[in-house]
């Protein structure tokens, strides 16, 4: 069995983002290819917004909730698990909180933030 998060790190460390990366970890689960996939997360290399809101790590995960598990309804409550999962083992959501841009105190680093969001999927979405 691969270790899906040191695979999102491997792909982080090889030329994607960490919304890429996370949403790669999953493509032998996913009806998209890889192409498709860095295309999907593209926009979201340093968070939502160039650091300003949510981390890409997160919002990649929360991709691939859409992607398994919409059925013409929200999924807002596992959306939430996911969010709540993310932020306590991080101590933030937000890109620029999370790298201590304002701070000076780093709260998690992209590697660690690209594997809890994979822990956060497994958890939620791949159970």
């Amino acid at each position: 069995m691969t270790d899906k998060k040191e695979l999102a790190v491997n792909y982080k460390h090889n030329g994607n983002n960490c919304c890429q990366a996370v949403l790669l970890a999953f493509a032998d689960e996913l009806d998209l290819s890889e192409e498709q996939l860095r295309q999907m997360g593209a926009a979201f290399g340093a968070g939502m917004g160039c650091m300003e809101a949510t981390c890409g790590a997160l919002c990649g995960a929360e991709m691939l909730l859409g992607l398994k598990q919409f059925q013409g309804r929200p999924v807002l409550s596992t959306a939430k698990q996911i969010h709540q999962d993310f932020t306590q083992k991080c101590g933030a959501s937000i890109c620029k909180d999370l790298k201590g841009i304002e701070t000076g105190t780093m709260l998690c680093s992209c590697d660690d933030c690209v594997r809890n969001a994979v822990e956060s999927a497994e958890k939620y979405i791949f159970n």
